[in-house]
């Protein structure tokens, strides 16, 4: 029995599966079991979590969030979302709130959350990918990612177009030249 290695395209598609695979869970966070996928734009949980990493985020009862759950929350009065640590739950008057806090902030925030503000809980965050969905969805990003190789492809298909052309011309030229009878040669 021969042990095989795998052969270099089959390493590549490895990778490449590897490399695209946090991009599609930041797409379609439903393919990882949660709900809604966001990038994280300040370093506020870090070291955890920091700015430019993407947390996924699952619906949850709100009556299910414990103490140091990490949610995402509607800031009250602002439609901004934010991403910081349950240190407390609250009983408001018959209503539960959340106290939260970001792990690098040194304060709570000051307004508890309450439970129709929440989004959801935190179920993993992905590292570094929220700088490429972030430039993607930039002028600069529309140019590297789409414009730039549309252009390429349609470069590449011209050229091709015109080889093809030039070969069939080419090709058509001589069989013609074949197919002539020479001078005087039919009497």
């Amino acid at each position: 029995m021969t042990d095989r290695l795998p052969s270099g395209q089959t390493i590549g598609a490895i990778v490449l599966i590897l490399a695209v695979l946090p991009f599609v869970v930041y797409a379609v966070p439903q393919v990882a079991g949660a709900s809604h996928s966001y990038v994280v734009l300040s370093d506020s949980m870090s070291p955890e979590i920091k700015a430019g990493d993407v947390v996924v985020v699952d619906d949850q009862p709100t009556a299910q969030i414990e103490q140091n759950q990490v949610i995402t929350y509607e800031r009250p009065g602002s439609d901004q979302l934010v991403t910081h640590r349950v240190v407390a739950v609250l009983d408001e008057n018959g209503e539960t709130a959340f106290r939260t806090k970001g792990d690098a902030n040194e304060d709570v925030d000051p307004q508890p959350v309450p439970t129709e503000n929440v989004v959801g809980v935190v179920q993993f965050h992905i590292p570094l990918i929220g700088h490429v969905v972030s430039f993607a969805s930039s002028d600069a990003g529309l140019l590297v990612f789409v414009i730039l190789p549309a252009a390429g492809l349609a470069v590449s298909e011209v050229v091709s177009l015109y080889r093809d052309a030039t070969a069939s011309g080419a090709d058509s030229g001589e069989s013609s030249d074949a197919n002539e009878l020479p001078d005087g040669g039919g009497d």
